[in-house]
């Protein structure tokens, strides 16, 4: 369910889940989890859904089984924000829950004008992983974190975009060549300039 493609020095990571809306189970998680922790030899890393929404978090089963809960969330967000590569979140539909964490660990995100956002977890009653606020208010601020996270609001993609969430809107029959075309100054670099210029950004 988790597919990857390499090609060009690109990896594209598909979660290919659709009749579930992506949802993740433990298992589709670790295989992502490993999959970005093998990335460290590619330039560049496209993350992607199969179908109309890019997740809707934890797979509900799983969720009441602990999975909410589980450091599998952070383990996963942590290999994509060490990624030496451009990372980008390619966001074909919805992403909601404890499947934030990754997208929010990537170093652009762009998505198509249908997409929403929110996560939810307060009203479910957890926590949320422990990067996942820290990350967005980085991005948006504390206020509208707090937005998110403690009003449950559902963000629309313009929204997203005026708050900072997400960088670009994009066509859908356009997201992943976009995608593909914002990783090509990074894959014509060389490694350790593309690395140093990321590292520069996280230090500023």
């Amino acid at each position: 369910m988790i597919l990857c493609d390499r090609a060009d020095g690109i990896w594209t990571v598909t979660i290919n889940r659709p009749d579930k809306a992506n949802s993740l189970t433990h298992a589709m998680l670790s295989d992502l989890a490993e999959v970005m922790e093998a990335a460290t030899e590619a330039r560049a890393v496209i993350l992607t859904g199969t179908g109309r929404v890019f997740s809707a978090g934890a797979d509900l089963e799983a969720a009441r089984a602990g999975l909410a809960t589980s450091d599998v969330w952070e383990r996963l967000s942590g290999a994509v924000a060490s990624l030496p590569g451009l990372t980008i979140a390619a966001l074909n539909g919805t992403l909601a829950g404890g499947a934030m964490g990754m997208a929010l660990a990537c170093d652009i995100r762009i998505a198509v004008p249908e997409a929403r956002f929110f996560y939810p977890v307060m009203k479910l009653g957890f926590l949320p992983q422990p990067s996942d606020p820290l990350r967005m208010a980085a991005l948006i601020g504390p206020a509208r974190t707090k937005l998110i996270l403690m009003g449950g609001q559902k963000i629309t993609a313009e929204e997203a975009l005026s708050f900072g969430l997400i960088d670009r809107i994009v066509a859908p029959e356009e997201l992943l060549e976009h995608a593909r075309d914002l990783t090509a100054d990074t894959v014509a670099a060389k490694p350790e300039i593309a690395a140093g210029i990321k590292r520069m950004c996280r230090s500023g």
